[in-house]
């Protein structure tokens, strides 16, 4: 039995004092995330990681927005996987459509990294998901297949059930609009059947997402598919509020 998952990511948003207020308020949530068998988490920027893994209750995961696959060296602007490891940051998003169309990250890069992770002990977020002309052409499965081949290629079974997927349909990402609970089950389904085909049962093991405007109103639809175990969510995690209500409507 998959364990379901909520993870925020913050983005671009909140200050350090911000980020620390938040971990400070949010014990009660994630306590009660935890007393009912939900893993959450919170993805906040590099320069509040630290701050919010030093605040907030031990049972939220603390996950980066992106990592470098290189230990050291010339990387401008670049964090690596030991100064995540040295400050207690061992989940990571890689592949989100944001840093693919604005950094031009590929399935190919988030490879390196996804190994890199994986030979440190860390947990990649490996994040896929199609334009609205590619949805419209009818070509999702396709065009999402190809970034799940490409991003775990050369994976063992044993490495490919530590990752987390999340299917983010780029269409629905801070747009207001999402997928319906049918589209994004179907996509899902069609991720876990081409998992199976590159890693037999372990397939069945590896945690799927959905991500795309979800909100406390919209979350429980999507929690009741049986291949979606949980969300990958942006706005709507900011607030502790409606943090809150996000896990009352992965409950409902």
């Amino acid at each position: 039995m998959r364990k379901k998952l909520l993870l925020g990511n913050w983005k671009m948003n909140k200050t350090p004092s911000e980020a620390k207020a938040f971990a400070l308020g949010a014990t009660d949530m994630i306590e009660f995330a935890s007393s009912h068998g939900i893993d959450v988490g919170v993805a906040p920027t590099f320069v509040c990681l630290e701050t919010v893994k030093a605040n907030i209750d031990k049972k939220c995961i603390v996950a980066a927005q992106n990592v470098n696959e290189h230990d050291h060296g010339a990387f401008t602007g670049e964090v690596s996987i030991p100064m995540l490891k040295e400050i207690g940051i061992d989940w990571v998003i890689l592949g989100h459509s944001e840093r693919r169309a604005y950094n031009g990250e590929t399935s190919k890069a988030c490879n390196l990294k996804i190994k890199a992770l994986l030979a440190n002990n860390m947990t990649p977020v490996y994040c896929c998901g199609e334009s609205l002309e590619t949805f419209e052409k009818g070509e999702t499965a396709s065009f999402v297949g190809e970034q799940i081949r490409e991003g775990l290629a050369d994976l063992t079974p044993l490495d490919a059930k530590k990752v987390v997927i999340a299917y983010e349909p780029i269409w629905a990402i801070g747009t207001g609009k999402s997928a319906s609970k049918e589209i994004a089950e179907e996509t899902i389904l069609s991720i876990r059947s081409l998992l199976r085909e590159m890693f037999g049962e372990a397939a069945d093991e590896i945690r799927i997402l959905y991500g795309g405007s979800v909100k406390p109103e919209n979350v429980s639809a999507y929690m009741s598919e049986p291949d979606i175990d949980g969300a990958l969510v942006g706005g709507a995690s900011l607030d502790p509020k409606s943090y809150r209500g996000l896990i009352e409507g992965m409950l409902a």
